[in-house]
């Protein structure tokens, strides 16, 4: 009897696992939106392939599965899994559309469709595909590090709003200061990062690229926040501030020693390790081994889960983000709206409701872009954006990649300013 209980209440998700996102979640969510829990759910897989891509970097994992790059033929399979949904996903326009029913649903099938893709990979010859693989990853990262410098601007501007209005309600000290140390820290941090990139990173006779990289970004960083205070600025881009420009400033620091600790040159790229006094005897020639644990892979893995966790429950209400994440402008109210369509099973939980008959809140086949990008991005994150040598044996830092973050930061700082400045220089289209 017991045996027959639990087959049928196996049998009970079935239903779940080919039907919609709120079905499959309902047990431990209580409601919610469909186009939420689907995000979720969505991101879940991918994190689900950055955990195994972490398992492949242990010892001993290189040489047992055919292939000497492992990581590579992982994040191919959640690449090409997320690419294939972007493609068929294009100009779905609400939830009635047949391919909506296919992208909010079928989870099962979809999951085995994700593993098998997977498990193909390993089959690939190894000839170029490491190679080539390796430059289309450099390329996806690249375009998924601005994709995360939107989202950061996204999230400062909410941030900002959120407590100036908070200020204005009541307690104004209380937030007031509470926005002043937040931008202050912010600021001390990027301090504290130059003055280390200086001390650590040059040398007085050598090490100029990081001089030159170290000192342009400085620069650039001073000027956009001075530019975000400026009474022109401020007047047509009330909500502009210090608070943006200070986290946009941390997160090029971070892009600027995120190139450096890929510079070939081991005198002018010490490991962390070196720098608190742990390792000074490993010799400047040896090829880097490949760990996810390094200093700027764990940081470079925890904004990319920031990123996605936020893109996934983003409420935005800022119109040029919303236009630059191809979002609908009415996203945020349908998301606060009452859930008058939510409805229960006897006693049981509520269901998610579908807010997007009338239209999607969010482009489906730009999501699933983006996530392909995040896979290429943790990619070249978990192998440290090192290159494989010619026999495949060892993979070692290469100037293409110090190039492709540096020139990153830079496009990110003109992006930043771009918002600031395009109410001035577009003075026919609202941005409010």
């Amino acid at each position: 009897m017991g045996a027959v209980l639990g087959l049928c209440s196996m049998a009970s998700w079935i239903p779940c696992l080919c039907g919609s996102a709120p079905c499959l979640l309902c047990r431990c969510c209580p409601s919610g939106n469909n186009s939420t829990v689907t995000r979720l759910i969505y991101a879940f897989f991918l994190l689900l392939g950055v955990a195994v891509a972490c398992i492949m970097l242990m010892p001993g994992m290189e040489g047992g599965m055919g292939s000497s790059i492992p990581v590579y033929r992982v994040c191919f399979g959640m690449a090409m899994f997320f690419l294939l949904f972007s493609l068929l996903m294009i100009k779905v326009k609400s939830s009635k559309d047949p391919r909506a029913a296919l992208h909010n649903g079928f989870w099962f099938f979809k999951f085995a469709a994700a593993v098998a893709i997977t498990v193909g990979s390993f089959f690939i010859s190894e000839g170029p595909f490491t190679t080539v693989w390796f430059y289309i990853g450099m390329a996806g990262a690249f375009c998924f590090i601005l994709i995360q410098l939107v989202l950061l601007i996204d999230f400062a501007h909410s941030w900002n709003e959120s407590w100036v209005e908070k200020m204005e309600e009541g307690n104004s000290r209380c937030w007031y200061a509470a926005l002043l140390s937040v931008t202050t820290v912010s600021y001390l941090l990027s301090l504290v990062s130059l003055v280390m990139f200086y001390v650590y990173y040059t040398h007085s006779d050598g090490c100029t690229e990081n001089k030159v990289f170290i000192s342009i970004n400085m620069l650039l960083c001073i000027a956009a926040s001075v530019m975000s205070i400026l009474p022109q600025i401020q007047e047509s881009q009330p909500r502009s501030g210090l608070l943006q420009s200070s986290l946009v400033t941390l997160y090029t620091m971070y892009l600027t020693w995120s190139a450096m600790t890929n510079e070939p040159d081991r005198k002018c790229n010490p490991s962390l390790l070196g720098i608190i006094g742990l390792n000074t005897t490993s010799p400047a020639s040896q090829n880097h081994v490949v760990q996810w644990w390094d200093a700027q892979g764990i940081v470079g893995l925890i904004l990319f889960l920031m990123c996605v966790l936020y893109s996934s429950i983003r409420n935005s209400s800022n119109a040029q983000v919303n236009k630059l994440t191809l979002t609908s402008d009415e996203s945020a109210l349908i998301e606060d709206g009452p859930q008058t369509d939510s409805f229960e099973e006897g006693n049981g939980p509520n269901r998610a409701v579908d807010n997007e008959k009338d239209g999607v809140t969010y482009s489906y086949s730009f999501f699933h872009f983006m996530l392909f990008l995040a896979s290429l991005y943790i990619m070249m994150t978990l192998t440290n954006w090192y290159s494989p040598d010619s026999n495949y044996e060892a993979i070692t830092s290469k100037w293409p990649s110090v190039w492709v973050k540096i020139s990153s930061s830079w496009i990110c700082i003109a992006l930043y300013v771009w918002t600031l400045v395009a109410p001035l220089v577009l003075v026919n289209r609202d941005f409010d």
